[in-house]
């Protein structure tokens, strides 16, 4: 960062960053859409939830959503018991309508469903949502902000993007303490000082606007939410120091905080300058005085040498070049090194927390997530709660020609009828199996089969958290081989991975068409299978056993082909020195990630 950036210094910048993020958040909870707190549960996030207590209105409210939330208690729906008791329908208010004001936070996030994600964005979107369930239609607000407390244990769990995009702020929880919450942050009047006055403040230059959105591109985030959540905090941050006006130290320390948790990669280096012919010096002087001549005859006038390093102090810096430079220093080290090797896992995760692959319909088994209208069935079970919904509205119309037996009697029976019927339904996820493909051929084959080896460790170490398998095919000479079958089991793998050897031609296509046929029996067997190649892409043996590189590329592309038709997850490792167009296509052919790792290791092949 320039000197001159650092020069417009921003008081509240001097309090640790989870109070000056709990502070900046209090303020104005739904505009700035939440906070992602890393880690599980843990001294410090109880701390920082009870400093956001006390920072928020007086009655604001703040709610924790269960996981396991269903749409009736989340939205709202028919009050059951008071609408039998009163005898027309009854509004019961849910989660969003109730937190309108505060905050929800939602635990163990990463385990939350895309359909409740989906819910809950809609409604932070709008500040309001439409009620229409058991027959009700109402429009409710739903003004709030999020904590999403992100309890993962690994890079592929996440909680769901569409959340995690509408979050200003991310901490990670592992690495604070209770210290860091100590200071002399805001009082609750300045907060509603600064909140009045957040409407007024503005920009100091256009150029900052401009600068926001280059730093935001520079670093792979392309949706226009991020650049707008960082001028929304600028302007706050402006607002709680007392000023009109957002300078560049706020945009920079909004940057710092906004853009840097969301960096998707490194910028690109600065291009170098190509030298201009008519910056070269003539090579005669006859030359050098014609040029003379054809240039201005009226001298330049002479600048005083204490003027001109006056001048180039005062040339105000690119608010683009401070931004990048800041956020980049404000990443950690661990993430910079992951954003420039391109190894860096997928942000938007699984919105399932276990399993690893894709869900499944069971009518007995699994978690619960809706319930639908139909004839009971044997082997299925009925959802009590709900049907009694379906049936509370048609009571009035259903007891009608039994309302003289029912005054004498003085019983209210509930009637319910086939149509009323609502079966539980429920998802399970598939186990996964995932199939490394390795090419064990050429005179480089001993190092890329020693990085298998490894990789496959740490994968059956994953086995037991992810109930995933793992399988192990080789193709070298003229044909491939399965050399490990689907398993679990750490020692048999150790076993048949520790006589493997390498060298000799390249059997592309054999090699696709073995982990296609495994895949797709894996996936008659009820599991999920992924495909992860490692190979330079460059085979010399066809299908029939001919030597021919011509030949042999051609059978590899039609085999890259059958697996990109049958819908089945790849990734290819381009393991060349130096990636080339031909691999490039045939991970385009197979609908295949295509990652190029000249310099292999275990770790980054198993968090791919």
């Amino acid at each position: 960062m320039t000197a001159e950036a650092q020069a417009e210094t921003v008081p509240c910048a001097a309090w640790p960053e989870a109070l000056l993020i709990a502070t900046l958040f209090a303020m104005d909870p739904h505009g700035l859409g939440g906070i992602s707190i890393k880690g599980r549960g843990s001294p410090f996030f109880d701390a920082w939830l009870d400093l956001l207590k006390e920072l928020l209105p007086e009655g604001a409210p703040l709610r924790r959503c269960p996981v396991q939330t269903g749409d009736d208690r989340l939205l709202g729906g028919l009050d059951l018991a008071t609408s039998l008791a009163m005898g027309q329908p009854v509004v019961q208010r849910g989660l969003l309508s109730e937190v309108d004001g505060g905050v929800l936070v939602l635990p163990m996030a990463e385990r939350l469903s895309s359909a409740t994600a989906a819910r809950i964005a809609a409604a932070l979107d709008e500040g309001q949502f439409q009620l229409e369930r058991d027959g009700l239609t109402s429009l409710l607000p739903a003004r709030f902000g999020l904590i999403l407390l992100d309890e993962s244990m690994g890079p592929e769990e996440s909680p769901p993007f569409a959340l995690l995009e509408r979050c200003s702020f991310r901490l990670d929880g592992n690495g604070l303490g209770l210290g860091d919450l100590a200071g002399d942050g805001a009082s609750l009047e300045d907060i509603e000082r600064a909140k009045n006055a957040l409407p007024e403040i503005g920009l100091a230059s256009e150029s900052l606007l401009e600068a926001i959105c280059e730093a935001a591109q520079a670093f792979g985030l392309n949706s226009a939410r991020p650049a707008l959540l960082c001028l929304r905090v600028a302007r706050m941050v402006a607002a709680l120091d007392g000023r009109k006006v957002a300078n560049l130290g706020d945009v920079t320390l909004a940057a710092q905080l906004v853009l840097a948790p969301q960096a998707l990669q490194l910028p690109p280096p600065p291009e170098e300058p190509q030298p201009d012919d008519s910056d070269q010096q003539p090579e005669t002087q006859d030359e050098a005085e014609q040029t003379e001549a054809e240039a201005d005859p009226t001298p330049p006038a002479e600048t005083p040498p204490d003027s001109q390093t006056e001048a180039e102090h005062k040339s105000p810096p690119n608010p683009s070049e401070v931004l990048v430079d800041a956020v980049k220093s404000a990443l950690p080290a661990e993430l910079i090194a992951a954003l420039g090797s391109q190894a860096k896992p997928n942000r938007q995760g699984r919105a399932s927390g276990s399993g690893g692959g894709a869900l499944q319909k069971s009518p007995l088994r699994g978690r619960p997530i809706r319930s639908r209208s139909g004839t009971l069935k044997p082997g299925e079970r009925l959802n009590i709660i709900e049907t009694l919904r379906a049936a509370a509205p048609w009571q009035k119309l259903r007891r009608r020609p039994q309302a003289d037996a029912a005054l004498e009697t003085g019983k209210k029976r509930i009637e319910v009828r086939k149509s009323d019927f609502r079966i539980r339904c429920f998802a399970q996820p598939k186990e996964a199996t995932t199939i490394l493909v390795v090419d064990a051929s050429g005179s480089s084959a001993f190092q890329r089969l020693a990085e298998a080896k490894g990789a496959v460790e740490l994968l059956l170490a994953q086995a037991y958290v992810d109930r995933s398998r793992v399988a192990l095919v080789a193709f070298r000479n003229e044909a491939a081989e399965i050399l490990l079958p689907p398993t679990r089991s750490l020692a048999r793998a150790r076993r048949q991975l520790s006589d493997l050897a390498g060298g000799g031609g390249t059997p592309l296509a054999a090699g696709i068409d073995t982990a296609l046929l495994l895949a797709l029996a894996e996936k008659a067997k009820g599991r999920t299978p992924r495909l992860l190649f490692l190979t330079d892409g460059r085979g010399n043996i066809g299908r029939e056993g001919r030597a021919g590189r011509s030949a042999a590329m051609a059978d590899a592309l039609l085999a890259a082909r059958a697996v990109g038709l049958a819908e089945i997850a790849a990734v290819h490792i381009d393991t060349s020195p130096f990636p080339r167009p031909g691999a490039r296509e045939l991970a385009e052919a197979m609908r295949a990630i295509y990652a190029p790792l000249p310099y292999l290791n275990a770790q980054a092949i198993s968090a791919i």
